[in-house]
């Protein structure tokens, strides 16, 4: 007998046999056709949709549906507030390029007169 045993050796487990059914490959995947849930409570009717309850009837679901379309509104005067931010700023800037080209030009035409004027006084 070995003075150390192989006790805690591995042993080797025999192979498993293969219990599956092979798909086609031209099968159709699963479709899962899952209707909302749907909970009433008394008069309340609630739905759950992504991940939120829902009022679907009663006063809680008007209120809902109130704010659904206030947040909607919200969202869509943010966005043209931006655009108006972003159609003012665009504006600015045409203006400032446009009146430091003017003031270039402004400089150039004076610049030209003096010239003139003094090739005309020397001409005397």
């Amino acid at each position: 007998m070995p003075l150390f045993s192989n006790k805690f050796s591995l042993k080797k487990t025999p192979q498993r046999k293969q219990i599956f059914t092979a798909l086609k490959k031209d099968s159709s995947p699963l479709v899962l056709d899952i209707e909302p849930i749907k909970i009433k409570l008394g008069e309340q009717e609630s739905v759950f949709e992504d991940g939120d309850w829902i009022p679907e009837n009663g006063i809680i679901g008007e209120k809902h549906k109130e704010n659904e379309e206030l947040k909607n509104c919200i969202q869509r005067l943010e966005e043209e507030n931006n655009l108006l931010r972003l159609r003012a700023e665009i504006l600015l800037d045409m203006l400032t390029q446009t009146t430091a080209e003017a003031h270039i030009n402004e400089k150039e035409l004076l610049q030209l007169r003096q010239q003139s004027t003094n090739k005309i006084s020397s001409k005397r």
